[in-house]
């Protein structure tokens, strides 16, 4: 008997052979290559917030494709570093302007 981690195999299909398995009829279970989804769109600026619980301090960090890079700890600077971020959204030249009618994510 072996233990550990072994490879998954193929379930075989009623004739004995490892075909690939449907999950409902023309649907294969298999993702493909191409979504179809992708709209050009990538993350320029993020945002990461750390908010532990009580008696911990928040932190978070801010960084952006600019070579933007921020940190702060603390509730009051962790909020500062917040509106900042967003403040940053709105004039930094790599983040594109949503188009007119359209929301912004």
């Amino acid at each position: 008997m072996t233990i550990g981690p072994r490879s998954a195999d193929p379930t075989p299909t009623p004739d004995g052979s490892g075909a690939p398995k449907v999950v409902a009829e023309g649907v294969p279970s298999a993702l493909r290559s191409d979504p179809g989804w992708d709209d050009g769109r990538r993350p320029v600026a993020w945002l990461h917030i750390n908010a532990p619980g009580r008696g911990v301090a928040p932190s978070a960090r801010s960084w952006c494709a600019c070579e933007r890079d921020m940190f702060a700890a603390g509730q009051r600077r962790v909020l500062a570093l917040i509106a900042d971020h967003e403040q940053h959204r709105t004039d930094c030249q790599l983040i594109p302007t949503p188009k007119e009618g359209r929301k912004a994510a």
